[in-house]
């Protein structure tokens, strides 16, 4: 197994910062890919069948007559739904992904690490605070939800 050293800067509260050098596992690295592939997937997966079905219980319930009946006598209101979910999709995922090449040529990287430091020199650091560590702590959703 392969292993590569990269440099992270880490800023201290009082602005400071120093180098820590830590050894990545490449199959570490590619099943912490695979599971946010796995977790984006399902997000996007989830919001269009969220919102196909809303528009489609919405057109049903403004007009059953002519959700039953299809925009052509041939055509049903599920197969004219299904049909437009299909091709909404396709143009969906292709119009993510050529924004996403575009996006990789216009930065002119050749690897998601070059993809990552060319964002870090984009966007300042994130100061590690006392308030974060406290914001980790886990919520108490019952006295969240409490009424007064």
């Amino acid at each position: 197994m392969q292993t590569d050293n990269i440099t992270m800067p880490i800023v201290e509260e009082d602005g400071s910062t120093e180098s820590e050098k830590r050894p990545v596992n490449d199959g570490e690295t590619d099943m912490r890919t695979l599971s946010g592939a796995v977790f984006l997937t399902m997000a996007a997966s989830a919001g269009m069948i969220a919102g196909f079905g809303s528009t489609v219980a919405m057109a049903k319930k403004k007009s059953p007559k002519w959700f039953s009946k299809g925009m052509a006598a041939q055509d049903s209101g599920a197969s004219l739904a299904l049909r437009a979910l299909g091709w909404g999709s396709l143009l969906a995922w292709c119009g993510v992904g050529l924004l996403s090449i575009t996006a990789w040529k216009a930065l002119g990287v050749h690897s998601a690490a070059e993809f990552r430091q060319k964002m870090q020199t984009f966007f300042p650091a994130i100061p590690k605070t006392s308030q974060a560590a406290s914001a980790s702590e886990p919520i108490d959703w019952d006295s969240v939800f409490k009424s007064k």
